[in-house]
C-alpha cells in the first residue's frame, strides 16, 4: 500500500482555508472602544462597515485615534474571505524542515520568493513574509477553535531588515479574545506587550457593546 503524501501546496491550502473568516453576508458592526496605553486611557466608538472599512469616532487625541484605527483595520483585513487562488496563485510551495513540535516548514517560491510558513495541526503557526520592504515574522502559540475555522489567541511578531537581518523595533506579544455576536466571531479584546530597550509598553484595546449593523437592502 502506498501512502500518498500531500503536496506542500495542498498542505498549505488546507491550513489557509481553515482560517476563520467572515462570509459575504457580514453586515459590519459598531462597538465602544477603550484604549489603554501604559497609564493613558482613551474611549470612543468604532464602526466596521460591511465592506470592511474602519472608522473611529469620538477620539480627540490623534495618536490614539490612529492606533485604534490601525487595530480596527487589522481586525477587518484578517477576516476578509479571499480564495487561495486569489492570494497565492503566483506562488509555489516546497517542503522545508519539520521542527520538534511537528510544525512543517513550507518554503515559498515564485512571486513571494523567500517567504516561509509553518503548518501544525492544519493551522498556520509561523509566518515569515516580506511586507512593505520589511520581513515580518509571526509565531502563533495558541488558537481559538470556532468550529468554523481557527483564530489566533496568543502570538508574537518581530520585524527584521531584509538586507542586514537586523531587528527593527521591539518584539511584540499579542493576546486576542473573541465573542460571538449573531453568527460572527468578533474581537473584543487585544493586548499588545512590546519590549524596547528592556522596557515593556502595554497597549490594550477593549471592544464592548458590539452590535451588528442592519444589512443593507439589495
Amino acid at each position: 500500500m502506498t501512502v500518498t503524501q500531500l503536496s506542500a501546496q495542498e498542505l498549505f491550502r488546507a491550513a489557509y482555508e481553515n482560517r476563520y473568516t467572515w462570509d459575504k453576508n457580514f453586515p459590519g458592526y459598531t462597538a465602544n472602544i477603550t484604549y489603554k496605553h501604559d497609564d493613558k486611557v482613551f474611549t470612543g466608538k468604532v464602526i466596521i462597515s460591511a465592506n470592511l472599512k474602519a472608522e473611529v469616532l469620538d477620539v480627540e487625541d490623534e495618536s490614539a485615534k490612529q492606533a485604534i484605527h490601525g487595530q480596527a483595520w487589522e481586525i477587518a483585513i484578517h477576516r476578509v474571505r479571499r480564495s487561495f487562488e486569489d492570494t497565492h496563485s503566483a506562488n509555489t510551495f516546497s517542503y522545508g524542515k519539520t521542527d520538534e513540535t511537528g510544525a512543517v516548514e513550507l518554503l515559498v517560491g515564485g512571486k513571494a520568493d523567500g517567504d516561509k510558513y509553518k503548518v501544525r495541526n492544519n493551522e498556520v503557526c509561523h509566518v515569515h513574509r516580506l511586507i512593505h520592504g520589511t520581513f515580518v515574522t509571526i509565531d502563533t502559540f495558541s488558537s481559538h477553535d470556532t468550529g468554523e475555522g481557527y483564530l489566533s489567541h496568543t502570538y508574537d511578531s518581530v520585524y527584521h531588515d531584509p538586507k542586514t537581518g537586523e531587528q527593527k523595533g521591539g518584539r511584540s506579544e499579542f493576546t486576542d479574545e473573541y465573542e460571538k455576536v449573531g453568527d460572527y466571531f468578533i474581537l473584543n479584546r487585544r493586548e499588545i506587550r512590546t519590549e524596547i530597550n528592556g522596557e515593556v509598553s502595554i497597549q490594550e484595546f477593549v471592544f464592548s457593546d458590539i452590535k451588528l449593523l442592519e444589512p443593507v437592502a439589495a
